[in-house]
C-alpha cells in the first residue's frame, strides 16, 4: 500500500520539480513504495499529484554507489561508476523522448550525503527477453540502428562527451578486461586458464581492431534484460533502461549484447541484418559480421573480467570463457 505524502523522503524535491518545468510544477502530494523490479539500486514507484490535477507515475532510482545492495557493490567494479552519468544521460542526451526511454523528470542530488535520485516515467512494458516474437527483437534492433546513427558524427560525439561522464572505449578500456580476465585465472582450473592464456597471447590484435572500430554513443549493457517494449498501436515503444554504463564505444557493442544467448546463427544474423539494413553501411555485411564477432568476444572477456567474487545466479549463467575461444578461432586469431 503506497504511505501518504512522504514528501520529507525526498527533501528538496518541490524546487527541483519547479525549476525543470520552469515553475509549472508545483507538487501537491508525493506517495512512494518500493518497487518490484529493484535489482542493484535503490528503485521506488512513486506517485506525484501536481497542483493541477496532474499525476506523475514515475520511478525514483538512486544512482549512487553506495545505494548498490552489497552484492552488487561487490561485483561491479569501482572503476566503470560514476553517479551523475545516468542522470546526465537522461537529462542530455534522451529528453525530450519520442517513442524511446522512459522521459526523464527531474533528479535530487545531494554529494555530502552521496544521495543521487534520478526521476524517470514508469513504464508498462514488458522486458524484451519476455518476447520470443524476432520480429520484436528486429524493431528493437532497427532503433538500435537509429539511436547510434544520432551520434555518429564528430560534432555529436564532442557535445556528448562535454555534457555526460562517458566511459571511453579505447584501448586502455580493452586493455584493462584482458587483464582482468587473466588475473582470475590464474586461480581457475588448469585447464580453463591454459585456454585463457591462449586467448590473452592473440588478443593485442583483437585490442586493436576494436579501437579502430567507428564509434557513437552506446548504452553499453543494451541486453534484453534492460530494453522494455510497450505494444502501441504502430510501431512498438522500445524503451531502454539502465544507462549507468553509457559510453562512446563501437555501436556493435550494444548490437552484440542485444543478440547474446543462444540464438542460433540464422536468428542472430536475422537481427543483425535488421541492424545493418537502418544504418548507412560503409563496409559490405561479411565485414561487418567479422566486426560483431570481435565486440561479441570483447563482451565474453568482459565477463571473464567482471568480478572474481560473483557468481550470476543460475539461469544467467554462461560458458564466456568457450564463447570466446570459439569466437577466436572462428576469426582465425
Amino acid at each position: 500500500m503506497a504511505i501518504p505524502d512522504v514528501r520529507d523522503s525526498f527533501p528538496g524535491i518541490d524546487q527541483a520539480f519547479q525549476q525543470e518545468s520552469g515553475g509549472r510544477a508545483r507538487i501537491a502530494s508525493i506517495t512512494r513504495r518500493p518497487s518490484e523490479y529493484r535489482t542493484s539500486f535503490v528503485l521506488d514507484e512513486v506517485d506525484i499529484l501536481l497542483g493541477n490535477g496532474e499525476v506523475l507515475r514515475l520511478v525514483a532510482k538512486n544512482v549512487a554507489r553506495s545505494a548498490l545492495t552489497d552484492v552488487a557493490r561487490n561485483a561491479k567494479p569501482a572503476f566503470l561508476s560514476h553517479p551523475l552519468r545516468e542522470i546526465q544521460v537522461y537529462r542530455e542526451l534522451l529528453n525530450p523522448s519520442c517513442l524511446g526511454p522512459p522521459r526523464f523528470h527531474g533528479s535530487l542530488i545531494d554529494e555530502a550525503s552521496d544521495t543521487y535520485w534520478l526521476f524517470i516515467e514508469r513504464l508498462s512494458g514488458a522486458e524484451l527477453y519476455q518476447i520470443g516474437e524476432i520480429d520484436i527483437w528486429k524493431q528493437v534492433a532497427r532503433w538500435l540502428a537509429h539511436f547510434h546513427a544520432r551520434f555518429e558524427s564528430d560534432d555529436a560525439l564532442s557535445r556528448a562527451a562535454a555534457a555526460v561522464p562517458l566511459i571511453r572505449y579505447d584501448c586502455e578500456f580493452f586493455r584493462t578486461w584482458r587483464d582482468r580476465a587473466l588475473a582470475f585465472s590464474s586461480r581457475w582450473p588448469k585447464q580453463a586458464y591454459d585456454r585463457m592464456r591462449w586467448l590473452e597471447k592473440r588478443y593485442d590484435l583483437v585490442i586493436e581492431r576494436l579501437a579502430a572500430l567507428p564509434s557513437t554513443v552506446i548504452h553499453g549493457e543494451f541486453y534484453a534484460s534492460n530494453v522494455l517494449v510497450e505494444p502501441l498501436p504502430v510501431p512498438t515503444r522500445v524503451a531502454p533502461v539502465d544507462w549507468e554504463l553509457a559510453a562512446i564505444g563501437p555501436g556493435l557493442i550494444d548490437l552484440a549484447a542485444l543478440t547474446a544467448g543462444s540464438w542460433s546463427e540464422k536468428e542472430r544474423l536475422s537481427i543483425a541484418n535488421a541492424y545493418f539494413g537502418a544504418r548507412d553501411r560503409q563496409k559490405p555485411v561479411d565485414e561487418l559480421l567479422d566486426d560483431l564477432r570481435l565486440c561479441r568476444l570483447h563482451l565474453a572477456v568482459q565477463w571473464l573480467g567482471w568480478s572474481e567474487s560473483w557468481t550470476p545466479p543460475r539461469e544467467h549463467t554462461h560458458d564466456w570463457l568457450s564463447e570466446a575461444i570459439h569466437l577466436a578461432e572462428e576469426m582465425s586469431l
